[in-house]
């Protein structure tokens, strides 16, 4: 076995949200590798360029959508065809210490960031970075929103 099998996939890729490529969509993250490696996921430099990819998603959900609480931004970034949503959700919310339909503030640089976390933590099954890393992701997301 190698190191490489053993760090979740998120991790490796410094996708720790686990973003996947959209078949067609030729989005160019802020970033983003040049290679193109993985065949569904998407490839960052470095993990604060995932976790602003991540913010900057999560953003668009509040400010498009109107999508302003865990159980609105869970059911949308891990739908029930792919993730068990409701157990998503509840690992999310005792993370935040809200209520699942409790409106969070995205634009909040802390509630992201607990928000972030929480997601880093149910997608990879670890959240091994430090403050700092996950603080200059959500910075680069919020600032540039």
């Amino acid at each position: 076995m190698t190191k490489d099998s053993v760090v979740p996939r998120g991790i490796r890729l410094n996708n720790p949200g686990n973003i996947k490529e959209s078949p067609g969509d030729k989005t160019q993250w802020q970033g983003e590798r040049a290679t193109d490696d993985d065949p569904v996921f998407e490839e960052f430099i470095s993990p604060e360029a995932g976790i602003r990819a991540l913010a900057r998603i999560l953003l668009g959900y509040q400010r498009r959508y109107g999508l302003n609480t865990v159980t609105g931004i869970i059911t949308r970034w891990a739908p029930g065809c792919e993730n068990n949503t409701g157990s998503y959700i509840t690992h999310v919310v005792s993370r935040l210490g809200v209520a699942r339909d409790q409106a969070i503030d995205l634009t909040n640089a802390d509630t992201m960031v607990g928000l972030i976390e929480a997601i880093i933590r149910h997608e990879n099954g670890q959240q091994p970075y430090a403050r700092e890393v996950i603080l200059a992701g959500v910075g680069m997301g919020l600032g540039s929103a």
